[in-house]
């Protein structure tokens, strides 16, 4: 049994969804998500709540409950509120550059490293914070995965790019003996 999949999904009063041929489309203030689900759970959609059950017993339906039930609610909080991660760069010399439909991140390489927004994603900066925001959890969420990949930070001095939370893990270094 599912505990995630057994619950019953709310629908806000401004949201409006529509499920037919496998293909649930959530439209709201910010936009509009569509998911094709495979035919394995029933989902059934009502004026004001959606309930999801398995349509046969195995493995691949009851893991897939809990999962579709997931992908439905954050599409319902993607239209409505939207999802946003932030990004530090730290490190002599290192910064972000937002230019038109691009990032420039200068990295410490001998070049610098041009990054293209995809066009559902929006990025602000601010000193050395980029903040990426989208209504899409997982384009925005592999979109800053993407860009922390460039430049991971290293333990010794903590130069990279990181999450705004993250704490990274710092090494000691070389004692001298004296």
């Amino acid at each position: 049994m599912s505990r995630i999949g057994k619950q019953i999904i709310t629908i806000p009063d401004k949201v409006k969804i529509d499920f037919t041929a496998g293909v649930l489309k959530v439209t709201g203030p910010l936009g509009e998500l569509q998911k094709t689900f495979l035919p394995k759970i029933e989902i059934k959609v009502n004026e004001k709540e959606i309930s999801l059950n398995p349509k046969e017993n195995g493995k691949l339906a009851e893991s897939l409950w809990g999962t579709y039930a997931s992908h439905i609610k954050n599409m319902i909080q993607g239209v409505t509120e939207g999802f946003e991660k932030k990004l530090v760069i730290e490190g002599v010399g290192y910064k972000f550059n937002l230019v038109g439909e691009k990032i420039v991140l200068g990295i410490g390489y001998s070049h610098d490293v041009n990054v293209v927004i995809p066009p559902e994603i929006k990025c602000s900066l601010e000193k050395n914070i980029l903040t990426v925001n989208g209504i899409d959890k997982e384009k925005v969420g592999e979109f800053t995965a993407r860009l922390r990949q460039y430049k991971k930070t290293e333990p010794y001095k903590g130069k990279g790019i990181r999450y705004i939370d993250e704490v990274p893990r710092r090494k000691q270094g070389k004692k001298v003996v004296g």
